[in-house]
């Protein structure tokens, strides 16, 4: 039987838009990080009043993570492309927030639209600024 050396035959999938790929790393980091405080709040001691902090942290983190995929694809105006990808982020989070659970604005909405804003815009900066190989 002869092993398998390289793939030749595999296409590879590659997304041209810097916002949609973007959004899809964002999503798969909340995605791991809702996890991650799902299973800190059910076998941790963090407490129900602490979630609204980590969350915040988490939609920080995931917004920085698409932003720098965002301006790494985009790989000029990467400030500009994390953004709009932050806006984006917030924006949808916002609509599922308000869908699934009737949340209308406050503070606290602003905080997270802003913290997206500004973590998405230095994730594409840093993200513009990376070698690809």
């Amino acid at each position: 039987m002869k092993p398998i050396t390289a793939m030749k035959n595999v296409p590879k999938v590659h997304m041209s838009s810097p916002l949609l790929s973007g959004i899809l790393y964002a999503a798969i980091w909340l995605a791991a990080g809702a996890l991650l405080l799902s299973m800190m709040l059910r076998w941790g001691s963090m407490q129900e009043s602490e979630l609204p902090t980590y969350s915040l942290f988490v939609h920080g983190c995931s917004a920085l993570a698409g932003g720098f995929v965002s301006g790494r694809r985009s790989r000029q105006r990467g400030w500009y492309y994390g953004g709009v990808l932050g806006l984006v982020y917030g924006i949808l989070i916002l609509l599922i927030g308000f869908l699934a659970s009737n949340t209308g604005f406050s503070g606290k909405t602003l905080t997270m639209m802003l913290e997206t804003l500004l973590c998405g815009s230095f994730g594409g900066m840093i993200g513009v600024n990376t070698k690809r190989s």
